[in-house]
């Protein structure tokens, strides 16, 4: 059976604060429409988003080619820095951190390409732990993306606990205030 027939999606948060990471991973075939996105994200970059081939090391490009897509455009030293540097290092090596623990079928790697939107604050304030948190979660991104999960009804009993992030979390009465009434889903 060939690995990811179709496109894989997977989503991780790791760490709290200025220095956690938040990756989201689309995984698929070389020929298929991942290798179109691919391309095209590479090769139409916009103001402050620059598409980049995510390396292990200079000209040693990760398997499978992981393409860098940031979320953020790089702004100040320690930003950019932590943009090229720290969180494409943590990428990178959770990328391999994959292949070698079998959640990517090494002997595949060649011919599958990841696409990787990676969030790393401007206020960014370590890079060590940049790295560790971006590591981490490319790959709990990619093992999500493998696993299929969350399911659906994870989802759903996440959403009756009450849609949260780091950012922002509604209090229990503007959640059961905004509800639809029972007879609008008829």
């Amino acid at each position: 059976m060939t690995f990811a027939p179709a496109a894989l999606v997977g989503e991780s948060f790791v760490g709290t604060g200025v220095n956690a990471a938040h990756t989201n991973i689309v995984v698929g075939r070389k020929g298929g429409p991942v290798e179109t996105a691919w391309a095209t994200a590479l090769a139409t970059p916009s103001a402050g988003h620059v598409p980049f081939v995510t390396v292990v090391r200079p000209g040693v490009p990760v398997k499978p080619l992981t393409l860098f897509v940031t979320k953020a455009a790089a702004s100040g030293d320690l930003h950019e820095r932590a943009t090229w540097g720290s969180a494409q290092a943590g990428l990178a090596q959770g990328v391999a951190d994959a292949v070698e623990h079998g959640l990517i079928p090494a002997a595949e790697a060649d011919d599958l390409l990841i696409i990787a939107a990676i969030w790393v604050n401007p206020g960014v304030a370590d890079l060590d732990e940049s790295f560790r948190n971006q590591r981490a979660a490319a790959f709990g991104a990619i093992r999500a993306a493998v696993a299929g999960t969350p399911t659906a009804d994870e989802v759903r009993a996440a959403a009756r606990a009450g849609a949260a992030n780091p950012f922002y979390e509604p209090g229990a009465a503007l959640l059961a205030e905004s509800a639809p009434a029972p007879e609008a889903a008829r």
